[in-house]
């Protein structure tokens, strides 16, 4: 996705469309096929478009997209389906996967402050930027980001994986967290690791980051060294963890998040070193 221009709609020739439903997102399913909506569907939907919202365009295109909100009651003809966005995470692949995360943002963004928060005027979108001004105070409202930390804690060969109490997948992962006001993320590892699994860890380093939809969050990926503790579950977030040997892992998330990228170095990295080792017999 190439830097968002600002631009209308009828400003171009090309166009898809995300269209943003409350239960997800509405897309064009055919088999095995997923696809964004076109011209012709928005067009058959009665959707009004002059409030869409501008992503930018599609890398090595002429094809430009656009977010805009689908009421909940609107009857949806065959291919045109409601997919949870994380149903998505797989069928559409990386760039439009990351699409349709913007977009859901981008659309809650604007429907939660429609009005201000500081005198309650009706805010107006802002021409350049994504904004909204509020026009009696001047108050600026921007899209929130929240900044979390994921970070994968390393005991010797063996790495701490955890299973949430709320996830429905199963999926064993590295541990997260929000950052608090006044709080560096180095401070929130060490916090969020203690409160969730009662292990102290030092030595964070920087992996990588990730922007993560569910519902705003921008992920900053970290290693880290386990210093002390034993493992004792809060019983709220975390329903079970462990620390797992490379070569014994259960259930990870799929490919596509920073959390399976952060595994999937680390194996890489056990068996480099296990490799090294043999070679210097």
């Amino acid at each position: 996705m190439s830097n968002v221009r600002p631009t209308r709609p009828a400003d171009v020739s090309q166009r898809t469309w995300l269209l943003v439903h409350p239960k997800g997102i509405v897309v064009r399913r055919e088999g095995d096929a997923v696809a964004f909506p076109t011209d012709e569907d928005v067009a058959q939907l009665a959707i009004d478009v002059s409030g869409a919202h501008h992503l930018g365009r599609l890398e090595g295109s002429e094809v430009d997209a656009f977010a805009v909100a689908c009421n909940a009651d609107v009857e949806l003809p065959a291919p045109l389906v409601v997919s949870n966005l994380r149903e998505l995470f797989i069928p559409l692949g990386d760039a439009q996967f990351w699409l349709a995360g913007r977009a859901a943002q981008v659309v809650d963004w604007a429907s939660t402050h429609r009005f201000c928060g500081r005198c309650a005027t009706a805010t107006e979108r802002v021409e350049n930027e994504r904004c909204l001004r509020c026009p009696a105070c001047g108050l600026l409202s921007y899209p929130r980001i929240s900044p979390a930390i994921i970070v994968l804690v390393r005991r010797d060969d063996r790495v701490l994986l955890a299973r949430n109490a709320r996830s429905t997948y199963g999926f064993y992962s590295v541990l997260a967290g929000f950052s608090e006001i006044g709080e560096s993320l180095e401070e929130t590892i060490v916090r969020e690791v203690r409160e969730e699994v009662g292990v102290e860890v030092t030595n964070a380093r920087y992996f990588g980051s990730q922007p993560w939809p569910f519902p705003h969050s921008l992920m900053i990926g970290f290693t880290a060294d386990w210093r002390s503790g034993e493992i004792r579950v809060d019983g709220e977030e975390i329903a079970h963890a462990d620390w797992f040997p490379a070569d014994a892992l259960p259930p990870i998330p799929p490919r596509l998040s920073i959390a399976r990228s952060l595994i999937d170095a680390w194996v890489a990295d056990i068996h480099a070193t296990r490799a090294a080792a043999e070679v210097g017999k």
